[in-house]
């Protein structure tokens, strides 16, 4: 099995080639039918396959001339430039193994062959901001402080490239403030992120917070088995979102190839393709409101817990509910309503300044004082009564002497 995992930037993914070369492509298609139906994809389809929509694949790479992915692939910037000996091919597995899950559109009569994605009309934008481990450039570009800010420069190129949707199949220890920039950068721009949770679950009740998954505003995903229980591999924290399968996970790579793996990088992928079917139905829904169609899509929905967050996404019931949100305003309008992109100053009121109203504090001093002698004599005066009260009780209750009789009196 091979591991793709880093110290600075990892690609949170464990793949083993399933089928190598010219494989028998109806199996692919066969294979992927559970996972497309745990998501609710087929009856999404009938609403949208994702046209118009480009989402940007941050990653190793992706293969444009594979025949699942071939007329879909925008190939972008590569910010690892430099980190590799000159003339060494990056082998674009990871990359080509997201960007199929996300907009595959599969090959041959019908496109009946192959991988199909969760989107398959959409476009993808490749920017490679990480290396695989074993490309010879690898443990330089992680020790290197020029490929530092890849992650956050790859987020800006994408916004500025048209991406409505970013997908970050990758994980670091320690998030930069460049990254928070970006995100915050990407989002002003109506630009949806989704990131793997992470794979340091195994054995841990909360396993450390993985970035930039736990940023806010990233819709964080963890991965679920076949049975939507949470994988164990996943990792569990309060950053958790949603889930959507990861486990046995089939995708394309490299060269017609195809691969089967595990890890929240496929579970990401997936729910990157559940966004851009709600961006291409509703280009102008926000990603606050996009993060809560998917929140409020899962099927079996126990509430929230660290694990999967809110449960496995629905592509259907995700779009039914980015209809509901569609119809509403994500900033309040109307009569008496400021303008938020207006400065304050320029829709204050123009009744004149508001009256101070300066308080006496002598005033404020003497009521306070009365106020604090009638409240001892009330005091005092219900404590008289009660005293008084008391002793009138006991004169009334206690025993009285029979009195001996007096002595020199006559019978």
């Amino acid at each position: 099995m091979l591991k793709r995992l880093a110290c600075a930037v990892a690609a949170a993914l464990c793949t083993v080639p399933l089928v190598p070369g010219t494989a028998a492509a109806d199996q692919v298609r066969a294979t992927q039918e559970r996972v497309l139906r745990m998501l609710g994809v087929p009856q999404a389809w009938t609403i949208t396959r994702g046209r118009g929509v480009i989402v940007a694949v941050l990653d190793s790479g992706v293969d444009p001339n594979h025949r699942d992915l071939a007329g879909s692939v925008i190939t972008g910037k590569d910010f690892t430039a430099g980190a590799n000996p000159r003339g060494v091919a990056p082998p674009r597995l990871h990359g080509t193994y997201m960007a199929s899950l996300i907009a595959g559109h599969g090959h041959g009569p019908g496109n009946a062959d192959g991988v199909i994605g969760v989107a398959p009309e959409a476009k993808v934008l490749s920017v490679r901001v990480l290396l695989e481990d074993q490309e010879p450039g690898f443990r330089e570009f992680n020790r290197d402080p020029r490929f530092e800010g890849v992650v956050a420069k790859g987020i800006r190129y994408a916004v500025d490239h048209g991406a409505d949707v970013i997908n970050l199949s990758l994980s670091k220890d320690r998030p930069t403030k460049e990254e928070r920039d970006a995100i915050r950068y990407a989002i002003s721009k109506g630009v949806v992120l989704v990131a793997a949770a992470g794979n340091a679950g195994e054995g841990r009740r909360t396993a450390p917070y993985s970035y930039p998954a736990a940023i806010p505003g990233v819709i964080s995903v963890a991965a679920v088995t076949p049975e939507m229980q949470r994988a164990p591999f996943s990792t569990r924290n309060s950053s958790v979102m949603v889930a959507a399968p990861g486990v046995d996970v089939l995708g394309a790579g490299p060269g017609d190839e195809y691969w089967v793996g595990r890890g929240t990088s496929q579970a990401a992928a997936l729910v990157s393709g559940v966004a851009a079917l709600i961006k291409s139905r509703y280009p102008k829904l926000p990603p606050a409101l996009v993060a809560q169609a998917l929140c409020s899509s899962p099927v079996r929905s126990g509430g929230y817990n660290t694990g999967t967050g809110f449960g496995v996404v629905h592509a259907y019931r995700a779009l039914t509910a980015a209809a509901a949100l569609a119809g509403h305003r994500f900033t309040a309008s109307g009569r008496g309503v400021r303008d938020p992109r207006l400065p304050i100053r320029a829709t204050a009121p123009a009744t004149g300044p508001i009256t101070l109203v300066r308080r006496d504090r002598r005033a404020v001093a003497v009521r306070f004082g009365v106020a604090a002698v009638a409240f001892t004599g009330t005091a005092g005066g219900v404590a008289v009564v009660a005293v008084l009260r008391r002793r009138r009780t006991a004169g009334r209750d206690a025993p009285v002497p029979l009195s001996p009789r007096p002595t020199g009196l006559p019978t």
